[in-house]
Order: C-alpha cells, then sequence, then structure tokens
C-alpha cells in the first residue's frame, strides 16, 4: 500500500504527536466559530511558527459531525503543471494518525480526462497539501475510520482551466458531506520574491503588503473570479494559491448557477504577516485565513 510519508514533520512543524495535539489543540481554542459550518476553507501552508496560529481560524469553523470527504487543493511550487494531479498514494502520514485516500473518487475524476497522476517524490517533497493533514487529523479524530481525504495538486491554470475545474468539483462541493480546503499563503513580498509593489499611501509597506492583500481578499469575498483574475493581472500580487482559489471561485459560481435557491457567503476571518517590513530589503509572506458557507 503506498503511504505518503510526512516528509516535512520535524522541521516545518513538530514530528511529536502529543506536543502536535496540544499545539493544534490551543490554536483552535483561540479562535470563534463565527462563520461555520464551512463547506469551505481557505488557510495557509507555511511552517506552523509563522502561520499555525493563523490556520485555526479557518479550521475552527469546520463541523466535523457532517464531513465525511476532505478535498484538498494545494498549489505546486516545485513542479510544472499545466493541469491538476491526483495523489498516487493510499495513505497520508501524520504524527497524529494516517489519513486514507479515497480512491473510488479518484477514479471517477481520472474519468474525465482532466486530471493526471503525481508520483510519491512530487507530493513528498510539496508542502501546501501536507501542512493541512495536521489540522483535518485533529479537527476529525473524534471520526477518524469515518472520513476520506482527495489530496489535488493545482497547476498553473488559465482562467478557463479554473472554470472547467471548478465545473467538474462543483458537484462534490454542493454536497454538505464534502470539505474543500483551499491551500494558499497571501503576498510573498521582498527581493527574494521577486515581488516589491509599494504604494506610499498606505504608509509603512507592511502597510501597503496588508492594503493590497485585503483588496484581494474582498473580491473572494464577493465570489467573483473574474475580478480576481482581473486584480492578480493588475497587482501581480504573489499569492501562491490563486489557482485553487480560482478553482472554488468557478466551482460556487456553477453551484449559483445551477440553483438559484442556494446562498454562498465568504468571510475572511484572520490575516498576519511573518514580519512587519519597513525597508526595500525587508521580506515577508502574509496568511488569510476564511470559510465559506451555503445557506
Amino acid at each position: 500500500m503506498p503511504v505518503r510519508k510526512a516528509a516535512h514533520a520535524g522541521s516545518w512543524y513538530t514530528d511529536s504527536g502529543p506536543n502536535l495535539s496540544r499545539q493544534l489543540d490551543f490554536w483552535l481554542n483561540q479562535a470563534d466559530l463565527i462563520h461555520g459550518p464551512a463547506r469551505a476553507i481557505i488557510a495557509p501552508h507555511a511552517g506552523y511558527q509563522y502561520c499555525g496560529a493563523c490556520g485555526g481560524h479557518a479550521y475552527r469553523q469546520i463541523s466535523p459531525v457532517v464531513v465525511r470527504r476532505i478535498f484538498i487543493l494545494g498549489p505546486s511550487h516545485h513542479v510544472r503543471l499545466s493541469g491538476c494531479a491526483l495523489s498516487s498514494a493510499q495513505k497520508y502520514e501524520t504524527p497524529l494518525y494516517d489519513l486514507t485516500v479515497d480512491r473510488q473518487v479518484n477514479a471517477d475524476l481520472e474519468m474525465t480526462g482532466q486530471f493526471e497522476w503525481m508520483d510519491m517524490d512530487t507530493d513528498e517533497n510539496e508542502h501546501s497539501i501536507e501542512m493541512h493533514l495536521p489540522y483535518i487529523a485533529k479537527v476529525m479524530e473524534d471520526y477518524k475510520s469515518q472520513f476520506t481525504i482527495l489530496p489535488i495538486l493545482i497547476g498553473s491554470l488559465s482562467p478557463d482551466k479554473e472554470a472547467c475545474y471548478g465545473r467538474i468539483l462543483s458537484t462534490y462541493l454542493a454536497d454538505p458531506q464534502n470539505l474543500f480546503i483551499i491551500s494558499s499563503d497571501f503576498c510573498h513580498w521582498g527581493h527574494r520574491f521577486r515581488y516589491t509593489y509599494y504604494d506610499r499611501s498606505f504608509g509603512n509597506i507592511h502597510q501597503s503588503i496588508e492594503g493590497l492583500d485585503r483588496m484581494g481578499m474582498d473580491i473572494i469575498e464577493n465570489l467573483n473570479p473574474t475580478e480576481f483574475t482581473n486584480y492578480l493581472k493588475k497587482y501581480g500580487n504573489t499569492i501562491c494559491g490563486r489557482h485553487p482559489i480560482g478553482v472554488l471561485l468557478q466551482a460556487v459560481q456553477e453551484i449559483l448557477r445551477n440553483d438559484q435557491t442556494q446562498n454562498a457567503s465568504f468571510k475572511f476571518l484572520k490575516y498576519a504577516q511573518s514580519s512587519q517590513c519597513r525597508n526595500m530589503n525587508d521580506s515577508s509572506v502574509s496568511y488569510a485565513s476564511g470559510a465559506l458557507v451555503f445557506e
């Protein structure tokens, strides 16, 4: 049985199960349930010392009693993909317990002809999906034998491709027993990221970064995929999960087109930065957590 190792445990987050459990409990308890039960969340994927607390605000909105299948859409950082790739593993290790991949849905998605497979090396080198697995394991620990996961690695998609995958996945998003986790950090700012946009009208650099991020966050809350694409073209904001976010927005719009009785609401709950940039030699990464509900 192919098992995907917890390759970043012991570096990006602790490999001690008891310590990890306590840490995640603490962050979840710091957050309030104010926009749930979530059908989808956006949460960051950096090292937990930077973004673990921020992520807790999104995971707090999940109702584990209803969730039976969890889709994790993560951007590809190391391998160039023009589409989306499914996991070839059957289980994913975490320091808490192993998570089981839904092989039936994997097969159903493969039948669409729109998905490829990622090999184990690609999977284990990538962090965007793995960083969500401990949080999933923690939130679902009382139902550990009653749910499966669907890791999907998202490549560099055109708007038309985002719409294509959004249509395919909208069927699953429409099911209240399915949860979508969208893995994304927000602005990567500094010379090392080759991005130094600075609008001085905001004040300090870190305030300009926040203003830019919040502009994008407002568009996401409006659930408008075209406006989000235009925002990215205009400002070039280095949101690494922009394509998973685009797929989610397209899936929501597909659901709303097909069912006029549905009402969707997305709300961001927490924003943070790894550091506050004050001069052009500084750098930072931004994090945002939010939740989507259908009413």
